[in-house]
């Protein structure tokens, strides 16, 4: 039977319950019920007129099975609430339900009650509910959701006497629950435990029941699941969707989860070890989260691809938020190379392109003697640089020579006996720079070799197997041709004493071959009807007027 809109008198309405009661009906429900009554206190004969005593309507044993009373709005201004109270507290019915009626309290029945489902929801009921209450051993389903329960460990207290529930929902309550908070003694057969909407933060872990299965703590302040925390052996259902969890948590304390949801809280990369820690979970609800795509994140979808389909609601619910350009990209799309997101493997790829690149530059460095060629720009640097600061008044280099002979000294014969006398004897007045009259004493051999290159017209190279041996002769070259490309001049004469075969020359005279590659140079003929040619030609080569200083003429020698 389901009664609406009713708004009568108490004393009508008790009258219509009693009717009912005697009747075959077994569920009774009214909704948006309002009873009225007088403006003067009601004392208990004139709150109860149609029964004899205020236990009739208790222990009657009629049909009725389910009251439910939804919406109830009390217009009686004036009476003793207590009796109301046990008038419902007393009932002999298996299910009570009293919805949205301000109700304050409710007390605990005299005897034990037949109760096995109550329903105060939507009601202003505090902690001190059924506390020390023992008659309750009946209920199985306790619902007290939107109430005014602030303290967790009361409400476990309020339980451990109801050895028979089952499920309670204390959801949308002001519950809360901290380390100074006295201990928790929940009833041991309940299974079912629904907290979502309270105050409850990490500490709520230490109050729970040992035996739950199922637990929902969503829309609270948890930020994560204590290592510390008891074991709950047998939950199988986690709910804490709604919170502020940074990481999605193991399952230490959990050895039998099945299904856990963390959506909307604040997991920015989720660890790629879940389902290693959590290996009976078969479903992981994960997503609304906001993730950030990134190397870390890349586990995680890895994760989702071994794991057959245990993430719930994959692709649709699993979204990048950062970075901004890759905001709203699923995380099915997102792709990084396993060298961009391997940090061991980079570095090691790293070391590995860094190791190469210095062997590589080594081994050019040998094979070209880049330390030697260094080596000689310097002290090139230094001499004029040496050469500026000591004598400012000489910086206009002054021609001196015709040539600057460089020669090998296993060629020296051949230089005395045959280059020497043919050019500085005979016809024309050549001035040859020889290092064993020319050259300064006490200044060091490289600066000689400079000044003498400078103060020379042309530069003889007279090359020979012997001259690449030579490690000065390598010196004189490199000076030689580092004039030549700083003042584009065309100063070096070769000429060719021997044949010199390619692979006796050293990998560092690579300008040595160059220059016998591009340059054209003379070679010594063996026949001596040749050689008047060769002379003519190298003079030809090294003739210009030189300034003659004063008392020198063409020929003298010191």
């Amino acid at each position: 039977l389901m009664l609406d809109n009713v708004d009568l008198q108490w004393a009508i309405i008790l009258q219509i319950f009693l009717l009912i009661w005697y009747s075959p009906v077994e569920y009774l429900t009214v909704r948006n019920l309002t009873f009225r009554g007088s403006r003067r206190v009601l004392n208990e004969y004139e709150f109860l007129p149609l029964l004899s005593s205020r236990e009739q309507l208790m222990s009657l044993s009629g049909s009725m099975k389910v009251l439910t009373l939804e919406h109830v709005r009390n217009k009686v201004f004036y009476f003793d609430q207590g009796i109301l109270y046990r008038q419902f507290s007393e009932m002999n019915i298996a299910s009570l339900t009293i919805y949205d009626a301000y109700m304050p309290h409710m007390l605990c029945p005299n005897r034990t009650s037949s109760f096995q489902y109550l329903n105060f929801s939507h009601n202003a009921l505090t902690d001190e509910l059924f506390q020390d209450c023992s008659t309750l051993t009946n209920l199985k389903l306790l619902i007290l959701k939107r109430n005014k329960f602030e303290s967790l460990s009361k409400v476990s207290f309020m339980t451990s006497h109801m050895k028979s529930l089952k499920y309670l929902d204390m959801s949308n309550n002001l519950l809360s629950h901290d380390g100074a908070d006295m201990h928790c003694r929940w009833a041991e057969s309940l299974t079912e435990l629904d907290l979502s909407s309270n105050q409850l933060t990490d500490a709520v872990f230490e109050c729970l029941p040992v035996n739950i299965k199922k637990l929902s703590l969503q829309s609270n302040q948890i930020t994560s699941v204590p290592k510390w925390m008891a074991e709950l052996k047998s939950l199988q259902e986690l709910n804490l969707a709604w919170n502020r969890l940074s990481d999605l948590p193991g399952c230490s304390g959990f050895p039998s989860l099945e299904i856990l949801n963390t959506e909307m809280n604040s997991i920015v990369t989720p660890s790629a070890d879940f389902f290693e820690s959590c290996p009976r979970v078969r479903e992981l609800q994960a997503g609304n989260n906001p993730f950030k795509c990134s190397c870390e994140l890349q586990a995680f979808i890895r994760l989702e691809r071994q794991s057959g389909g245990k993430l719930f609601d994959w692709p649709a619910a699993y979204v990048c938020e950062y970075p901004e350009d890759l905001k709203g990209m699923q995380l099915k799309d997102f792709h990084l190379s396993e060298l961009a997101c391997n940090t061991m493997l980079l570095l090691v790829t790293a070391l590995l392109l860094t190791l190469v690149l210095v062997a590589v530059v080594a081994f050019l460095c040998i094979y070209l003697d880049v330390p030697w060629y260094m080596r000689m720009t310097w002290q090139w640097t230094q001499t004029k640089r040496r050469a500026w600061h000591s004598r400012p008044e000489e910086q206009e280099t002054v021609l001196q020579f015709h040539a600057f002979i460089s020669y090998s000294e296993r060629d020296v014969l051949w230089v005395k006996n045959e280059l020497i006398p043919n050019l500085e004897k005979g016809e024309g007045c050549v001035q040859l720079c020889q290092h064993e009259r020319n050259f300064v004493p006490g200044k060091s051999i490289v600066e000689n070799i400079i000044n003498c290159i400078e103060k020379s017209y042309k530069s003889i190279f007279v090359l020979s197997p012997n001259f690449v041996q030579s490690e000065w002769c390598h010196y004189e070259l490199y000076f030689a041709h580092h004039k030549l490309f700083s003042e584009n001049s065309n100063s070096l004469i070769l000429i060719l004493l021997e044949p010199i075969p390619p692979y006796i020359i050293p990998a560092r005279y690579h300008k040595l071959k160059a220059l016998m590659a591009k340059r054209t140079y003379l070679e010594w003929p063996k026949e001596r009807s040749k050689r008047a040619l060769f002379w003519a030609n190298l003079r030809a080569a090294i003739s210009i007027n030189l300034p003659i200083a004063d008392g020198e003429r063409c020929g003298e020698t010191d």
